[in-house]
């Protein structure tokens, strides 16, 4: 618990200097959470709180890096835009059990996913990328995907694999 605090504090910015304090895995986590000198980004009016979100709801599973693992989460480091350049995607990411369950707001939730769209995968997001809202977030969160998420990943990653032999962009 004491390490989730620590983690809060750092993504907060709440106790300045602590990333030295802790030495190089402290200022590994707190130049992962990718917000310092950022540029504004779409659809996140808070990139400090997001990266807070993220440390205490999804890094946990998907790790630091977004790099995921097999036993616990998919990897998300320039993966998780792909999803939004097929059919289904969109909805897919809103649904996924880690999203539709969490405890935070739609508009929290909105103001993460797209901080991790960011973060993790800047580069595949489509031309003309929109924003989660609050409002789509909870529309698709309504309609969890439970026991069907692994077989509904795997169908859309086919997609995106099909995609980028085509070579579309």
């Amino acid at each position: 618990m004491r390490a989730v605090a620590m983690v809060a504090a750092i993504a907060l910015g709440a106790l300045p200097g602590i990333a030295r304090a802790v030495g190089t895995a402290g200022s590994a986590a707190v130049a992962a959470g990718g917000y310092r000198g950022a540029a504004s980004i779409p659809g996140v009016p808070d990139p400090r709180r997001a990266w807070a979100d993220w440390a205490l709801d999804c890094q946990g599973c998907h790790r630091v890096d977004g790099g995921g693992s097999a036993r616990t989460a998919p990897r998300i480091a320039g993966e998780v835009a792909k999803y939004l350049q097929v059919a289904g995607g969109r909805e897919y990411l809103g649904r996924i059990p880690g999203i539709a369950s969490s405890p935070l707001s739609d508009a929290r939730l909105a103001e993460l996913v797209n901080w991790m769209l960011f973060r993790f995968d800047r580069r595949d997001l489509p031309a003309h990328f929109r924003p989660y809202t609050a409002a789509e977030i909870g529309r698709l969160r309504a309609r969890p995907l439970r026991l069907q998420a692994a077989a509904v990943r795997r169908a859309l990653q086919r997609r995106i694999r099909r995609r980028a032999r085509s070579g579309a962009r």
